[in-house]
């Protein structure tokens, strides 16, 4: 089967990525690539995935948290240009902010999928890339009102 479209799939480690790896049925379907935060758990996914590493950052140590931040923007950029993906696919949560901005400079298609955990508020980066996203996905009916051009996909897991 030959499969036309590349998907670059990205999210933070954690929750993010668990509802992430849920898509796992378009793997076979799509040429993918998997972008993610470095940590001892995700080291392993090389051995399953095609997968890059951004540098982990926790929000709790603002100064590094900065430099860790552009550092991922730049490395983000690189890794758009290296695998051309065609379309952005994540679940959130800061890692893929950027990434997401650089897709649509070049003009690819974003789809955000609002966390499982949100119900009835917007987190950050659901609120940074829903004016870019060329589909948003919430997985509660109630999220709607939050967003309103968002569709609502039902739960992923």
């Amino acid at each position: 089967m030959k499969k036309d479209k590349k998907l670059m799939l990205i999210s933070s480690v954690g929750g993010h990525l668990t509802q992430l790896l849920q898509l796992k049925p378009l793997f076979s379907k799509y040429e993918y690539h998997l972008v993610t935060e470095k940590t001892e758990i995700t080291k392993e996914m090389k051995h399953d995935h095609p997968v890059s590493f951004l540098t982990y950052g926790a929000r709790n140590y603002p100064v590094k948290y900065i430099f860790k931040f552009s550092f991922n923007i730049i490395k983000s950029l690189f890794l758009f240009l290296k695998h051309r993906p065609d379309v952005i696919i994540t679940t959130g949560a800061h890692t893929a902010v950027p990434m997401c901005y650089i897709a649509k400079l070049f003009r690819k298609k974003v789809i955000y999928i609002e966390s499982f955990a949100k119900t009835s508020s917007p987190n950050l980066s659901g609120k940074l890339i829903y004016p870019i996203a060329d589909l948003f996905v919430v997985q509660w009916e109630s999220m709607k009102k939050v967003y309103p051009k968002a569709v609502n996909g039902g739960s992923i897991y």
